[in-house]
């Protein structure tokens, strides 16, 4: 049965070579590996949706400690966006063993800037974009929507004119501080053997960044998204799992700890910032069962 189903599709796309060269590849973006910046990891993906008018944009960042990672996404899940309406982006960045901060954070923010001088050619809605994406690229994107507008009007390069504010974020996992003075004290020294943690400042061993602690404080503070919550930025949701075990078991349940979501939710609930956390019999939100409702949610409406 299965080989004269096959054997019809055949028949039919040689019989009508249109349907052949209207069926692109699964998944296929618009326009792959578009170069946002100077860097040979400064590329991104993206795939634009159909609807009437400019789409909004969701843009996803990878995760991986910003010691690895990719942004290839699984065809279902960005087909999701797509079908309600809502163009699709995924962004490379370099990474800390080439460039340490500012490097990861910066490039993902230069990414949102470029997208928004595509904004005519590729149909989307500059004030409707949102971001997403897991551990560090949670944390990259929570800075980003945090953060005060990087767009500097007398910059001579025209993409660093425009703004990297966006309008909501939904993120996995996240790390709202990576001071690790600040996360030992909320999750134990199992969270310190994360490489991420030493790598994000250039040093290649925990103990080297502790030592030298003095100097990378700065950017420590700077980097992380706790430092820049004021009550004054868009909606944000976090995801986290429900292992709530203090202290940390180990570096991976440390780097992804509900402890971070739950440090970034009580100081939302102060600064009044609308703020929403998902942990599985721990926190829920009155208002949205998951991320991808609260993404379509903003993006749409």
């Amino acid at each position: 049965m299965k080989t004269c189903v096959a054997s019809f599709l055949l028949l039919a796309l040689l019989a009508n070579p249109l349907l052949a060269a209207d069926a692109p590849p699964a998944n296929k973006p618009t326009h792959a590996d578009v170069s946002y910046g100077p860097y040979k990891m400064n590329v991104l993906d993206f795939w634009q949706a159909e609807g009437e008018g400019p789409r909004p944009l969701l843009v996803y960042i990878h995760g991986g400690g910003w010691i690895g990672g990719d942004k290839k996404q699984s065809p279902a899940r960005i087909a999701k966006f797509l079908e309600k309406g809502i163009s699709y982006a995924a962004v490379n960045y370099r990474l800390t063993g080439e460039a340490p901060l500012p490097a990861p954070v910066h490039d993902a923010a230069r990414a949102i800037q470029f997208i928004r001088t595509k904004a005519a050619e590729w149909n989307i809605d500059g004030n409707r974009i949102a971001l997403t994406g897991g551990s560090a690229g949670a944390c990259t994107s929570m800075w980003i929507l945090l953060h005060d507008d990087l767009a500097d009007a007398n910059a001579k390069d025209p993409v660093l004119r425009e703004s990297t504010r966006v309008s909501a974020a939904a993120v996995a996992g996240g790390q709202t501080s990576i001071d690790p003075k600040v996360i030992e004290g909320w999750l134990g020294p199992n969270v310190l053997k994360h490489r991420m943690i030493n790598m994000a400042v250039g040093e290649q061993t925990m103990a080297g960044a502790l030592k030298n602690y003095a100097q990378h404080r700065d950017l420590y503070v700077e980097f992380s998204p706790y430092s820049h919550l004021d009550g004054n930025d868009p909606p944000l949701l976090m995801t986290y799992g429900n292992d709530m075990t203090l202290p940390s078991k180990s570096a991976g349940h440390g780097i992804h700890h509900p402890v971070y979501g739950l440090k970034m939710k009580e100081k939302a609930d102060r600064a009044g910032h609308e703020c929403h956390l998902l942990i599985q019999g721990v926190s829920k939100s009155d208002k949205y069962g998951s991320a991808d409702a609260f993404l379509i949610d903003k993006l749409l409406h």
